[in-house]
Order: structure tokens, then sequence, then C-alpha cells
């Protein structure tokens, strides 16, 4: 039996591309937002009623994945990129910054990181329910995540 999100491929490209705007307007370059939804899955929560059914980004391994963003703008250097996260900016104010307890970093820093991740993936979610809602193909999909 095929994965429910499998009969979807097609209009993920098609939200994805339509999405692009709102992730350079975010925090997150595109090479992060791939990494986050690498790491997000989606589901159906209330599937089984058609008024009430919706995705729902499941972001349970995000977390895992959020210092790994630091790694990636580093690499990424003076390259742009977009995002405004300018904590993972590095150098000697930065440094100085973080020993008198006024850097964004640390703890702090990557729980804002998750909570923007959280907030655009279930954008991303309301995005493709809208898209599949209006292409016609939303009652379909919710079966098929029931079987």
């Amino acid at each position: 039996m095929a994965h429910w999100t499998d009969s979807i491929v097609g209009d993920r490209m098609t939200v994805d591309r339509e999405f692009n705007e709102q992730v350079m307007n975010s925090r997150f370059n595109s090479q992060e937002w791939g990494l986050i939804m690498t790491a997000t899955e989606f589901e159906i929560e209330n599937a089984d009623d058609p008024e009430a059914a919706r995705i729902v980004a499941d972001t349970e391994k995000v977390p895992q994945i959020i210092p790994e963003l630091d790694n990636i703008r580093s690499q990424m250097g003076g390259m742009g990129g977009g995002g405004d996260d300018s904590s993972s900016a590095g150098g000697i104010v930065d440094s100085i910054k973080g020993a008198l307890g006024m850097g964004g970093g640390g703890k702090k820093g990557e729980q804002e990181k998750l909570e923007a991740a959280e907030r655009l993936t279930q954008e991303y979610a309301d995005a493709l329910q809208d898209h599949l809602e209006k292409k016609g193909k939303w009652n379909q999909v919710r079966v098929s995540y029931l079987e």
C-alpha cells in the first residue's frame, strides 16, 4: 500500500514553488528550509471527520537538526542566502556579547529557531491543504490517509 503522501508529490512540488516567497521572507534560507522539511512529517488530524480534518506538521524530529542550521549558515559564509539570523554571524563582538550574556545564541536562540520552524512548517501544511482543496483532491487524500 502506498503512503498517502505519494499521491500528492506533484501537488507538493507546486506548493513548494508557491511557498518559496514565504521562506525567503523568513529567518531561514533555502538550504535551512530544506533541512527543516526533511525532518518534518505531515499527518492528517481528525481524518475521519471531513469537517475537522486538517494537515498538521509533525515537527518532533526538528529539534535534532536545529544545531545543524548554524553549520549551514556558517558554511555559506558571505554568500548571502536570505534570512535574518544575525546571531550565527560569529565574530569578536558576538563572542563578547555571549560572554556578557547578551548574545542571541544558546538555548534561547535554538528555542526561537525551533518555534519559527514550527510556525513555518504549519503554514506550509495549511498552504498544502488549501491547494488540495482548490484542486478538489482533499477528500481523496483524507480518505487515503485513513487506509
